[in-house]
């Protein structure tokens, strides 16, 4: 005889709120493999979201170590962190492995660029967290050869972006690009400085809009992983947080882009 069905017995199942989202695939999200390229403010908030949100397997990318002034918009590290050094991805790989024991995070510590092709091409979603353009149009670029979903997102002070590529249709991200961003291409902009030939000025940041970018991200990620790719943003979606609005701002392919060109 089968034991008796408890009132809360729904509650045992750690995403069950998840699966009342009609659109929500969550089997799918659960089974999906992710890498998150950046494991700085953003990078914290976005793995945090996905393994709440049921993802099991991601893959973590960054090159850089916890310093103490990343520790007001970083969930992740903690103090002993910053004095110790410790690496960022490996950090937040522990850190975030702790709310979910099931999931599982591989921290690679390096540069985007030093990551082989078949590490890249073997997950099914990729996320943006970076600080600089340089290796954000190298991984714009490796997607979409590869024909993998990329959302990208950045913050600055109280204002943030996000776009979705969709290979091979719509525009990527170098479509969007415009002389000043060229310009600036090879510029290295770190949290810790490191790795720096020039002097720069910090970027300002601010959790809430870090909290807001990261947010919209993943929710546009698990969009792409539950087959509803129809409702994703189309072009970059702009969020003000001083005025207390975001705007849509439509990005055209650009035929003479070398992404679309491979």
């Amino acid at each position: 005889m089968p034991p008796p069905i408890r009132p809360d017995h729904q509650d045992d199942d750690r995403l069950e709120r998840s699966r009342r989202i009609d659109w929500l695939d969550v089997d799918g999200i659960v089974g999906s493999s992710c890498m998150v390229v950046g494991a700085g403010a953003l990078g914290n908030e976005v793995v945090k979201d996905l393994v709440l949100s049921g993802v099991r397997r991601i893959t973590l990318v960054d090159m850089d170590s916890v310093v103490r002034s990343n520790l007001n918009r970083c969930i992740f590290f903690r103090e002993e962190d910053a004095l110790r050094g410790r690496m960022k991805a490996e950090v937040v790989a522990e850190k975030a492995e702790e709310l979910d024991p099931s999931c599982h995070i591989t921290p690679l510590v390096g540069k985007v660029q030093e990551i082989g092709q078949e590490e890249i091409k073997r997950h099914k979603l990729i996320f943006g967290c970076l600080d600089n353009i340089s290796a954000r149009l190298h991984v714009n670029a490796h997607a979409f050869f590869h024909r993998i979903p990329y959302v990208d997102g950045a913050t600055q002070g109280t204002t943030g972006k996000v776009q979705v590529v969709l290979p091979p249709d719509g525009p990527c991200l170098q479509c969007a690009m415009n002389r000043s961003h060229l310009r600036i291409m090879e510029k290295r902009f770190s949290c810790t400085g490191n790795d720096m030939t020039f002097f720069e000025p910090k970027m300002a940041a601010e959790i809430t809009t870090t909290s807001v970018v990261a947010a919209t991200e993943v929710r546009e990620g698990l969009k792409i992983l539950s087959g509803r790719t129809d409702r994703c943003i189309r072009n970059v979606w702009y969020y003000d947080g001083l005025a207390n609005r975001s705007d849509v701002l439509e990005v055209d392919l650009d035929p003479g882009c070398s992404v679309h060109m491979r």
